[in-house]
């Protein structure tokens, strides 16, 4: 999900997805005009544009849900065609239900017939041709990383196993024992056989990945931005790249000198409007479920329907968060413990509404009081939080905004039930923290549907 997000490439993301959303719109309404005439299509065009843009939005929501924009890696042929035609299905069901409610976007079988094959032809060419594409990693920004250790080795692991990156790493430039099998990528150990090298394969960007600061060959470095080379840190490039903060490998001035990390008053004049909002029309809505799964707790178990507990909220305040019971009463008897995979401390119902994330509803009230945002780091308890302060660098900087329900590392990252789990989900709190924006918290609201729907990463 980052790649959607990423700094130094949307143009590639865009052009799959418009440019497929474009064909399926053109195709529908070709179909139209074939059957009811350029005449007809002309005098009655603000009913047939709706019409196509229906569809298309449809078949493209099904898309996403189903996976079918998520280009990391290339899929076998047969398995996706096999997906998208299981999708197309889906979006027809979709479509009858909205044609049911809404008749006067209702398409005759006979040309809806016509147009699904066009447009399930014009798709299977298109992303024939766009994963071949990838595959050989053509249109992309050939690069050179500084360094040979490990960071360099995150770096070139994060380019080369994903399909759709939009660079190619052309070059390595240091010494030492290799961390990644270079296989074709050349290795210079000087920078003057590098210059000519650049000049060669037209190198847009050098990425600078040492293990150590001190000793940084900045005259050379200089040299090449003269070229017109652009010259970037590697924690900022990794950032761009995976959508997360490298956190072993940023000091503090790093963060102090970056851009972001500030939210303007109108930004949160409108993430507090969409909470509200989206908070009370969410528990208009589950207000069914919220009775009935009440009624479950209650005659499943002995104890309570609501869980409270403390939680660290927005600049360390701790505040108490209420969820539906999902464990046993007193399940904590002996002390707080990490939240495990089949946790002998979850009851029956109690793992169906954690997997369904039902547990969470009642947090909707958590972010009506202000207590919590819809979209923001994962509030922890706090005597957990006392040992990770200690343990993980920069912990203290997720309190800056406030916790929300469901969050950028949420989605990015499974469940966490140790120390290093908490590492890798700080990195993904710190991008959200620092790119924050009403842009990146309606994505991660999207996504979140889509977690849900497929159940993915709950305990």
């Amino acid at each position: 999900m980052p790649y959607i997000l990423n700094k130094y490439y949307p143009w590639r993301n865009l052009l799959f997805v418009f440019g497929e959303g474009l064909l399926i719109f053109l195709i529908i309404n070709g179909v139209f005009i074939s059957w009811a005439g350029i005449t007809e299509f002309r005098d009655l065009l603000a009913l047939y544009i709706s019409r196509a843009l229906v569809v298309t939005l449809v078949f493209q929501i099904c898309f996403y849900y189903s996976d079918l924009y998520d280009l990391n890696i290339i899929p076998t042929l047969s398995d996706h065609a096999l997906k998208v035609i299981q999708t197309f299905g889906i979006g027809c069901v979709v479509l009858a239900l909205i044609y049911y409610l809404f008749p006067s976007l209702n398409i005759s079988t006979r040309v809806f017939g016509c147009g699904l094959g066009g447009v399930a032809l014009a798709i299977f060419i298109w992303r024939f041709f766009y994963f071949k594409i990838l595959e050989h990693r053509m249109f992309v920004q050939p690069i050179v990383v500084v360094g040979t250790g490990s960071y360099a080795g995150e770096i070139v692991d994060a380019v080369e196993n994903k399909k759709d990156t939009g660079f190619k790493v052309e070059a390595l430039v240091g010494r030492g024992n290799l961390p990644v099998k270079t296989g074709r990528i050349p290795v210079f150990s000087d920078f003057k056989k590098l210059r000519e090298f650049c000049n060669q394969r037209k190198i847009g960007k050098i990425v600078v990945a040492l293990e150590e600061k001190r000793g940084m060959p900045l005259h050379e470095l200089i040299q090449f931005k003269f070229l017109g080379i652009e010259v970037l840190d590697g924690a900022k490039f990794y950032e761009g790249l995976t959508g997360k903060v490298p956190v072993k490998r940023i000091n503090p001035s790093w963060l102090v000198f970056s851009d972001g990390f500030y939210v303007g008053r109108l930004n949160k004049m409108l993430k507090r409007a969409m909470d509200v909002g989206v908070s009370l029309t969410m528990l208009l809505i589950t207000l069914p479920i919220f009775m009935i799964t009440a009624l479950i707790i209650k005659l499943e178990s002995p104890g309570k329907i609501f869980y409270r507990q403390q939680r660290v909220g927005e600049n360390g305040e701790v505040f108490e968060i209420t969820k539906f019971r999902s464990m046993k009463e007193n399940a904590e008897e002996n002390g707080p413990v990490w939240a495990a995979t089949d946790d002998w401390r979850v009851t029956g119902f109690g793992r169906f509404i954690r997997k369904t994330r039902i547990d969470e509803l009642p947090q909707l009230l958590n972010v009506l009081r202000g207590d919590m945002s819809f979209v923001g780091p994962r509030p922890e308890r706090p005597v957990f939080v006392a040992d990770l302060l200690k343990d993980i660098p920069f912990y203290g900087n997720r309190h800056h905004v406030k916790p929300g329900i469901t969050g950028w590392a949420q989605i990015n990252y499974p469940y966490g039930s140790c120390v290093e789990d908490a590492l890798r989900k700080l990195e993904y709190d710190l991008y959200y923290i620092k790119n924050l924006s009403i842009g990146i918290d309606l994505l991660t609201i999207l996504q979140t549907i889509k977690v849900v729907l497929l159940q993915r990463g709950a305990r």
